[in-house]
């Protein structure tokens, strides 16, 4: 599969508040972005465990202690939490 590079630019200020160089900032907003997905509906958990190089489990801690749910008992939710069954 061929990985996409994203840039994004952010002022050495930011990172400097937030304690972060700019390899820990990408691995902040990788990790972000992968949750609001999955709260979001947009990815699965275990592709977005794949995407962060942590196990389902991982991430489903990670994304628990920021809100997710795993099932809202909806269709949509099951198909996609069984898509990659």
């Amino acid at each position: 599969m061929m990985q996409q590079t994203i840039t994004i630019d952010c002022p050495p200020e930011i990172l400097l508040s937030l304690h972060l160089n700019a390899e820990g900032f990408a691995d902040y907003i990788k990790k972000q972005a992968a949750i609001n997905f999955y709260k979001e509906g947009k990815l699965s958990s275990g592709t977005a465990a794949v995407w962060l190089g942590t196990s389902r489990v991982a991430f489903l801690s990670l994304a628990f202690d920021a809100g997710a749910f795993l099932l809202e008992d909806s269709v949509d939710d099951f198909a996609r939490e069984t898509a990659l069954l």
